[in-house]
C-alpha cells in the first residue's frame, strides 16, 4: 500500500481507523469458506456516509480495490480480497438510525449484526424475519441475499428490503426505493444492489420491513425411515397450503453431529424440524392437526408437536450450531459447503440424489436445508489431502443435478468465487454479458470486490 494513501485514508478517518498492521490483514483475510486467504493491502472503518464516499473516490482515482467488511460469516469466499487492496470494514457503523413501529420498520446501518439488532427491536414487538443462523451483519445479508431457516413464510432478505442508501464506485451517494411498501417508479435499483455482493456499491443505509413477534407458535418434529421420504413429505406439507414458519431438512447424520451438544437428545433418524405461528392457539392447533395427519400419512415414524419456548429455542439452538458442531468434529480436515436451490416439487429428488452421491463417494459430513423453500445444504470432510479434487467433483454433480431440475448453483450463499464457473450454465451467455456491461457501467474501473460473481 501507497505511504501516501495510508496518510490520505488517516486524513479522512483518522489514525486509529486505518491500519496496515498484518494482524489486522490476516482478520480480513478469509471468511468461513474454504477457499484460500488473501490478504488486503489496508483496513478502515468509517463511521459515515460521507467517509465511505471520500473512501471510494479515491480508490476509484488510485485504481484501488475495495472489498466491503461485515462479519466474516459468509460461505463463498464473498469478501475475501483476492486482489488486496483496501477492506471497508463497516463494524463501527452498527447503529439503528430509526424504528418506524407503526409501519413495521426500521433504518439501520450495514455493520449492526442480524442477531443484535434482533434483540433491540424486541423489545418493541418487532423482529427482522430473515434467519441466515449466524450473526451476519445487515450489510453481508444485503450483499449476499441471505436467506435461512425463516425463508419459507416470510421470505429472504431481497423481500425484506424497501430502501437503499449506497455509495458508488466514483463516491457518488445514491438513493434507491422509499419507505412505501408498494413501489412503482422506475427501473429496481434496491434489488439490483441486493445480492451483488458489493460489486456495484457499498451500502451504508438500509430500511427494513419487519414482522411482529408471533405470540402462538410451536416447534414440531417428525422423524422418517430415509431422506428421501423426509423430503417428499416436505413436498407434501407445502402443497397442502399450510404455513410454516420454518421447515428444516436434517439427515440422520446431521441429527447425529446436533447430539454431540449435551443440550441435544433427538432420535437419530432423517427428520424434519418445523416451526408454525398462529394469530390464535385455536388457529395454531388446527395447522398441527394438519400437519400431523400429513407426516404420518408420508410415513413418519415418530411426531411431536405442542413444545414450549424453552424447548423451542433448544432446538433452533442446536440447528444454528450444527455447522460449528459439525467443524469441531473434523478438525483439520478438508472440507466443502454446498448451497443449491430447486422448485419445491423437484426437491424430493434432488435429496435422494444427493444422499446417494455422499454413501457413493464415501464422505462424511451432513445434508441439510432449508426445505420448505427448496434450498439444500451439505457439508463434506475429508482427512486425504489427494481427494480435493473429488470435493469439488461432489459439488459438480450437485450443482449439475439442481440445474437439470430448473434450479440454481447457489439459494443463498452467493456466488462468490466457487460459483463462478456455474454461471454461464445458470444463466447463458447473452445474460452474463449483460450483468458485466452492467458492472462496466457502475464500476467501470473494475475497483468493486473484483474476482467475484462474475470473475
Amino acid at each position: 500500500m501507497d505511504i501516501e494513501v495510508l496518510a490520505l485514508l488517516t486524513n479522512m478517518v483518522g489514525a486509529d481507523r486505518v491500519s496496515a498492521a498484518e494482524a489486522d490483514r490476516l482478520l480480513h483475510g478469509r471468511d468461513q469458506s474454504s477457499h484460500a486467504p488473501h490478504l488486503p493491502d489496508a483496513v478502515v472503518w468509517p463511521h459515515t456516509t460521507a467517509e465511505v464516499s471520500a473512501i471510494l473516490k479515491l480508490a476509484n482515482e488510485r485504481r484501488i480495490p475495495i472489498v466491503g467488511w461485515g462479519a466474516g460469516s459468509s460461505l463463498e469466499g464473498n469478501p475475501i480480497p483476492v486482489q488486496g487492496g483496501i477492506v471497508v470494514d463497516f463494524q463501527q457503523m452498527n447503529r439503528i438510525l430509526a424504528v418506524h413501529a407503526a409501519d413495521f420498520q426500521a433504518v439501520v446501518q450495514p455493520g449492526i449484526f442480524y442477531k443484535d439488532m434482533n434483540k433491540i427491536l424486541g423489545q418493541q414487538g418487532l423482529f427482522f424475519a430473515p434467519d441466515p443462523g449466524a450473526n451476519a451483519s445487515i450489510g453481508g445479508m444485503i450483499a449476499n441475499n441471505a436467506a435461512g431457516t425463516r425463508t419459507v413464510k416470510y421470505g429472504a432478505t431481497r423481500d425484506n428490503v424497501l430502501a437503499l442508501e449506497v455509495v458508488l464506485a466514483n463516491g457518488e451517494i445514491i438513493r434507491t426505493g422509499s419507505r412505501s411498501v408498494k413501489q412503482s417508479a422506475g427501473y429496481d435499483l434496491t434489488h439490483l444492489i441486493i445480492g451483488s455482493e458489493g460489486t456495484l456499491a457499498l451500502v451504508t443505509e438500509a430500511t427494513l420491513k419487519l414482522a411482529p413477534l408471533p405470540e402462538h407458535f410451536s416447534a414440531v418434529l417428525a422423524t422418517f425411515e430415509s431422506t428421501a421420504v423426509a423430503a417428499a413429505a416436505v413436498y407434501q406439507i407445502i402443497g397442502s397450503g399450510l404455513g410454516p414458519a420454518a421447515l428444516e431438512l436434517l439427515d440422520a447424520a446431521a441429527v447425529s453431529y446436533m447430539n454431540m451438544d449435551e443440550s441435544i437428545n433427538l432420535p437419530v433418524a432423517p427428520t424434519l424440524l418445523m416451526e408454525f405461528h398462529g394469530a390464535t392457539a385455536e388457529t395454531l392447533q388446527t395447522e398441527l392437526r394438519l400437519v400431523q395427519e400429513i407426516c404420518l400419512d408420508g410415513g413418519a415414524a415418530h411426531f411431536s408437536a405442542g413444545v414450549g419456548r424453552a424447548e423451542r429455542d433448544r432446538l433452533w439452538h442446536g440447528r444454528h450450531q450444527l455447522g460449528e458442531i459439525l467443524f469441531r468434529a473434523h478438525p483439520n480436515e478438508m472440507y466443502l459447503i454446498t448451497d443449491v436451490a430447486v422448485p419445491i416439487s423437484r426437491y424430493p429428488e434432488l435429496a435422494a440424489y444427493t444422499a446417494d452421491l455422499i454413501n457413493q463417494m464415501s464422505f462424511r459430513g451432513a445434508l441439510f436445508g432449508h426445505a420448505g423453500d427448496g434450498n439444500l445444504h451439505t457439508v463434506i470432510f475429508t482427512p486425504e489431502a489427494s481427494r480435493e479434487r473429488d470435493l469439488h467433483r461432489f459439488n459438480d454433480q450437485v450443482v449439475q443435478k439442481a440445474l437439470q431440475l430448473d434450479g440454481t448453483c447457489t439459494g443463498e450463499h452467493g456466488v462468490g468465487i466457487g460459483k463462478q464457473k456455474y454461471m454461464v450454465h445458470e444463466h447463458g451467455e447473452a445474460a452474463l454479458g449483460l450483468m458485466r456491461q452492467i458492472k462496466q457501467l457502475l464500476d467501470p474501473h473494475g475497483i468493486m470486490n473484483p474476482g467475484k460473481v462474475l470473475g
